[in-house]
């Protein structure tokens, strides 16, 4: 596993586990602790997935039966936007997310979405930072625009960005903006999510024969060679295991230019984000999250 240093110092791993929509816990703990088995260090949960609590059991049953030490892990979790309508909100979102995983600290805390108080959201979280709660703090979502603005105004500059990129959002304008200001960038969705599917790829399909790897295992690869981390999810253990088997090889620059050519120009789940009524639908999430 390859690790990457942040602009605050820390080392984050490139390859980690994601639980989005694992929404029964069983199956998230298990998937969790398989992950960890399989070699997984960073573990990527949020408030809104519901399963802060389970990855935090899976966690601590690693720990417990000598898998890995706390301190090998590197755990994220998010911040959504229905928690940051104030310092106060924030401050409360970040302790209630502590109590649900029983951890000490997250080595990761991201603000969600760039809605509601965003600015007195990321001042609890420098504070919470400077207690000791946080390791690191970042952002997600965040469209070039908005990083530009936020970056300027702070003052602490996020980690991270974590967005939706893979090959078929290849994005290098946030790439390039991320790098400007020494954010590193994080995907979600690495694998193109529901719509995009790399079995249909002839590209892939030809690269992954080459390599003796699947089509799958070349679009996780080909962030990696951009310098971007990567949390692709799965409950099943033969992929969870399959994910994480991308470290013994490396693709040419021309064949990382043809996968560049599947790019759609922004058809992708996260460019739904300037519909205000996807902003509403949100915020009525978050709601929903609380009651």
């Amino acid at each position: 596993m390859e690790y990457k240093t942040l602009n605050d110092g820390h080392k984050m791993p490139m390859e980690g586990f994601g639980v989005y929509r694992v929404t029964d816990r069983t199956e998230c703990e298990n998937a969790v602790y398989q992950a960890i088995r399989a070699g997984y260090r960073l573990l990527d949960t949020a408030a809104i997935y519901g399963n802060e609590d389970a990855l935090g059991n899976a966690v601590r049953k690693a720990i417990q039966n000598g898998l890995v030490k706390r301190e090998e892990l590197f755990i994220t979790s998010k911040i959504f936007p229905s928690d940051m309508m104030s310092y106060d909100t924030a401050r409360a979102a970040v302790n209630t997310s502590l109590q649900k995983s029983g951890l000490d600290y997250f080595d990761l805390y991201l603000i969600h979405q760039p809605y509601g108080d965003y600015f007195s959201a990321w001042r609890a979280m420098e504070d919470a930072k400077k207690e000791g709660k946080l390791r690191s703090i970042g952002v997600s979502n965040f469209f070039p625009n908005l990083l530009v603005n936020f970056c300027e105004t702070v003052d602490t500059i996020p980690a991270v960005n974590q967005i939706e990129t893979h090959p078929w959002y290849v994005r290098n304008q946030d790439l390039g903006t991320a790098h400007h200001y020494g954010v590193a960038v994080e995907a979600w969705g690495p694998l193109g999510g529901t719509r995009y599917h790399a079995d249909e790829s002839d590209i892939l399909k030809s690269i992954a024969k080459k390599y003796h790897k699947t089509p799958s295992q070349i679009v996780l690869r080909w962030n990696i060679e951009r310098g971007v981390m990567i949390i692709p999810k799965s409950v099943h253990e033969e992929r969870i295991r399959q994910n994480i088997d991308i470290w013994d090889f490396s693709l040419t620059k021309e064949e990382i230019q043809m996968i560049n050519t599947l790019d759609t120009n922004g058809i992708a789940t996260s460019s739904r984000r300037n519909d205000p009524d996807q902003v509403r639908l949100i915020f009525e999430m978050g709601r929903n999250m609380k009651k």
